[in-house]
């Protein structure tokens, strides 16, 4: 079995709500970036052993968190000894409008991964675009490149929609499938 590490910021708590299901699909390890963008003791430990490394932001302004930027700056020292070549790599992010430039913070977290050499692997998911489709349905946000989940900024974490989170799980298991297919 792959060690899987989900590396997250979540500033109101609906991107932990989402990596919580990430990570029961991928049976990976959960990896908190704290309010001041740091991560917990032996964290960077943690990374070093993963086999995959799943990233999960809020969308912010079309990017990434500033907490969420601070690690990736951070991560600078494994990059210089390439530690994270090969690992396989995804990413997943929660915005509060339907929108909201999530792309943009996929791509991101893609050319993150890129830098440090890394496989990317996307969500396998087909989009829930039938005339008969409905926002609780998997995959309604319709990514590719990773997770992608809606919140409205007044919606508690309880709020959360079974279809986002739904397709989160999927998304965990499918990396969890590749990165075993990787290391075989």
């Amino acid at each position: 079995m792959s060690k899987i590490v989900i590396v997250f910021h979540s500033g109101y708590g609906h991107t932990r709500r989402m990596a919580e299901s990430v990570a029961q699909g991928a049976g990976g390890e959960l990896l908190a970036i704290d309010a001041e963008g740091n991560l917990p003791e032996g964290g960077w430990e943690k990374l070093a052993a993963a086999d995959a490394i799943i990233m999960g932001s809020p969308t912010y302004m079309g990017s990434v968190s500033w907490q969420f930027k601070k690690f990736a700056d951070a991560s600078s020292k494994p990059w210089f000894g390439q530690a994270w070549k090969d690992k396989m790599f995804a990413g997943f992010t929660n915005s509060a409008s339907m929108n909201g430039d999530k792309l943009s913070t996929l791509h991101y977290l893609f050319t993150l991964a890129m830098q440090h050499s890394g496989v990317w692997v996307g969500t396998g998911l087909m989009p829930s675009n039938s005339k008969a489709a409905g926002r609780n349905d998997i995959n309604y946000v319709a990514s590719f490149s990773g997770a992608m989940a809606q919140s409205p900024s007044d919606a508690s974490v309880d709020e959360m929609l079974p279809g986002d989170l739904e397709t989160a799980r999927l998304f965990g298991a499918r990396v969890a499938t590749m990165a075993a297919r990787l290391n075989k």
